[in-house]
């Protein structure tokens, strides 16, 4: 029997649909704040945008200030009167996560919505034999130790808040492709980080997602185009809206478990639901034999 499959059944969507129509969210966010770290090119950019035009207030970390600003521009030509603040930050080094955080905090007084946005991902072309050890580590470093860095200075300024965290994991961390070992598990690891993130903060009414955000072609994907082509067939509005909505409310019973932005999320709810909560699903498992289950 083969093991379970681990791709929910909904309609996947590839483009912006109904469900996450950007004229439903406008004015939703007015007073709250978005701290989004890997702000300044692709996904990150456009989900600022997405969230400045639903009125919420932006703080952008990212490594190079001129990209920052090359981005705040943007924003402000797209929302004039918006809020936005920026600051130079790596996320490897949590220094620099901690007066991101601090300078936020005292620009805006608060954060309601954490974006953890930062990743690498090494070209899919070599083994664990093949590969130089200090380019895989460096993969696990960003994507893993900067995301624990962001969630720990953060979380504890989410849990004023009962606001969310936004783990940008990837389909890639249900696959076993090879030469992709560093970025994959990096990112099935996201995956557990993101359930210890939710259990532990769940009384303070914290919400955390951990997110899949579609295919989408961008500078980073670039460095294994060729191995991702068939699957780079996201419009880059999909993750930004898919997140704008994720935090209005309404699904917040996902707290702790992985998403997929291309799923139709009024299918999701209607369909899936009950047995998402019942079955404690989307969330890391072991697959046993089947025999296991009935022993």
């Amino acid at each position: 029997m083969p093991a379970p499959s681990e791709f929910l059944p909904v309609t996947i969507h590839h483009d912006v649909y109904p469900g996450i129509e950007p004229s439903k969210f406008v004015g939703t966010l007015k007073g709250k704040v978005i701290f989004i770290t890997g702000a300044s090119r692709g996904i990150g950019e456009a989900t600022a945008i997405a969230f400045a035009k639903s009125g919420a207030s932006l703080f952008l970390a990212s490594r190079k200030q001129e990209t920052l600003d090359a981005v705040k521009a943007d924003i402000l030509k797209a929302v004039p009167d918006a809020k936005v603040g920026t600051q130079t930050t790596d996320v490897v080094e949590h220094e620099s996560v901690k007066a991101a955080v601090e300078a936020c905090v005292k620009e805006f007084g608060k954060i309601d919505v954490v974006i953890s946005n930062s990743g690498t991902m090494e070209d899919f072309t070599q083994t664990i034999a093949q590969r130089d050890p200090d380019v895989w580590w460096r993969t696990w470093e960003v994507n893993v130790k900067g995301s624990f860095n962001v969630a720990h200075y953060t979380l504890p300024e989410v849990a004023k808040t009962k606001g969310y965290f936004i783990f940008v994991s990837s389909m890639g961390a249900q696959g076993r492709r090879p030469g992709a070992s560093g970025y994959q598990s990096s990112k099935h690891a996201i995956n557990r980080i993101a359930e210890f993130a939710a259990i532990e903060t769940a009384q303070e009414g914290v919400k955390v997602f951990s997110l899949h955000p579609g295919g989408v072609k961008t500078e980073l994907s670039n460095a294994a185009a060729k191995e991702l082509a068939g699957v780079l067939i996201d419009d880059v509005q999909v993750p930004a809206w898919a997140m704008v909505r994720l935090v209005q409310g309404k699904e917040d019973y996902l707290s702790g478990r992985f998403i997929s932005v291309t799923w139709d999320l009024d299918e999701l709810n209607e369909k899936w639901k009950d047995a998402i909560i019942n079955e404690d699903a989307l969330k890391n498992r072991l697959a046993l034999p089947s025999a296991a289950h009935t022993a």
